[in-house]
């Protein structure tokens, strides 16, 4: 028999019973490095903004990326340096998502990303819940409860400032930074609560997203990119704990 599912399996279940009470919330020199890293995207985003020709990230110049794309598939790229910044106890996660949609456009989009409260009939079953807290102008305030399903299943109420901006008609943006992450036990039921800092798991203690849309072609290009920040993990468990802390992040 091959042991390796059931130290799989073992290490997930101590992943997920089990809260790392030392790191419960990330330590200062993490998130100064994480900000850091922000602070690079987001001025590298900004330079793209200011012209049509560079407003989105060029993919690979391979043919079939063109093709991919007007077939309607997503294009996912995982941008995480090979030598990350230096966050003690955290890891960062740099995610680039890529599509196209015939017929769609720029105004299509903002009507359905600024229906909060109809995501969670778009994006059921990940987004359960979502609302806006308050809005000024393209500026505005939501919170959203997300469910990620991978073996275990983990719900977060996530609050987020949001900023819309464009360049003109056609080509759009908006950042989200999150403000608040809670990390929820027994949602939908009367036992009910957010878990206190040192009961938390670390799969998500940041997460900022940065969408990008270019209506041309007779439909949309859009991308996001995610940057976020969670805990790090044990090495001697990497194996199998890796890709599950990776994944939340990755959708």
């Amino acid at each position: 028999m091959n042991p390796r599912p059931q130290f799989a399996l073992f290490g997930l279940f101590i992943l997920a019973a089990v809260p790392v009470c030392v790191l419960a919330d990330p330590a200062p020199a993490a998130v100064s490095a994480f900000n850091a890293y922000v602070n690079t995207v987001e001025s590298r985003l900004a330079e793209q903004h200011h012209a049509q020709t560079s407003f989105l990230t060029p993919l690979a110049s391979a043919p079939e990326t063109e093709t991919r794309l007007r077939r309607g598939d997503l294009i996912i790229d995982k941008l995480t340096p090979s030598t990350p910044p230096v966050m003690p106890g955290a890891m960062l996660h740099h995610w680039r998502g890529t599509a196209f949609v015939a017929g769609a456009t720029a105004a299509d989009f903002l009507r359905v990303t600024r229906n909060f409260s109809a995501y969670p009939k778009f994006f059921a079953p990940q987004i359960l819940q979502a609302k806006v807290i308050a809005q000024q102008g393209d500026r505005l305030q939501a919170s959203m409860r997300v469910r990620q399903h991978h073996i275990i299943t983990v719900v977060y109420d996530i609050a987020s400032d949001i900023a819309y901006g464009r360049l003109d008609l056609q080509h759009q943006f908006s950042i989200a930074h999150s403000t608040k992450i809670s990390e929820i036990d027994a949602p939908g039921t009367a036992k009910e609560h957010a878990l206190s800092s040192g009961e938390e798991h670390g799969y998500l203690w940041r997460l900022n997203t940065y969408w990008s849309f270019e209506q041309r072609d007779g439909g949309l290009y859009m991308q996001i990119e995610s940057v976020s920040l969670s805990r790090s993990i044990p090495t001697a468990l990497a194996w199998v704990i890796g890709p599950f802390v990776e994944s939340v992040p990755r959708e």
